[in-house]
């Protein structure tokens, strides 16, 4: 909007038109009969005019400058803030499937560790057993055969001691006789046992 003389004086026209009363009460400069107060009006509005000229082509434009400056500023500042919150939203939902994708893989990690663990202590189980089995079997025989031992002798322990205490007894005793005794008794005790 540019200001000219005729915008001046049509502003100027109102003061003009107030009241006789506010000149009667002793405000002279709302006396525009007065030449004074006439080139005070004059000049004020060519000095207005002056510093409007001035400031609409220095001062404004700068300010129009610093202002547009300003504006792109916020508006790159904008953008960047944008941008960095995608960017962060973006490795937010990275860093979200990363940790699910470890998640399983440990969850998988620690199944195979389980099925592994698993299935050697089965195989442990499995070798212990038969190694009792073995070592039972082996005892079992051992035992048969001591007992195999111990009852081939029962007999001659047997015929020693009988003789012993037949000749104790009576003096002389027949050897052969005691033997064949202890082993009918064997065969008897036996068929008893069985």
């Amino acid at each position: 909007m540019r200001l000219t003389p005729r915008f001046l004086l049509s502003a100027a026209a109102p003061l003009a038109a107030l009241p006789g009363r506010a000149v009667a009460e002793g405000m002279p400069q709302l006396h525009f009969n007065d030449p004074y107060v006439q080139g005070q009006v004059v000049w004020g509005a060519i000095i207005f005019f002056i510093f409007y000229l001035l400031l609409s082509r220095s001062a404004l434009p700068r300010v129009a400058n610093v202002l547009k400056a300003r504006d792109q500023r916020i508006k790159s500042d904008l953008d960047l803030a944008r941008r960095a919150k995608q960017n962060a939203d973006q490795a937010q939902h990275e860093l979200c499937e990363a940790r699910d994708k470890a998640f399983d893989d440990a969850h998988a990690i620690i199944q195979e560790i389980r099925d592994s663990a698993k299935k050697n202590i089965q195989q442990q189980v499995h070798e212990t057993m038969a190694r009792l089995n073995a070592e039972i079997q082996n005892a079992e025989s051992r035992i048969a055969l001591s007992r195999s031992k111990a009852l081939s002798h029962v007999n001659e322990i047997a015929t020693s001691t009988a003789t012993a205490l037949v000749e104790h007894l009576v003096g002389k005793a027949d050897h052969q006789t005691i033997a064949s005794a202890v082993e009918r008794a064997h065969v008897t005790g036996d068929d008893h046992v069985a």
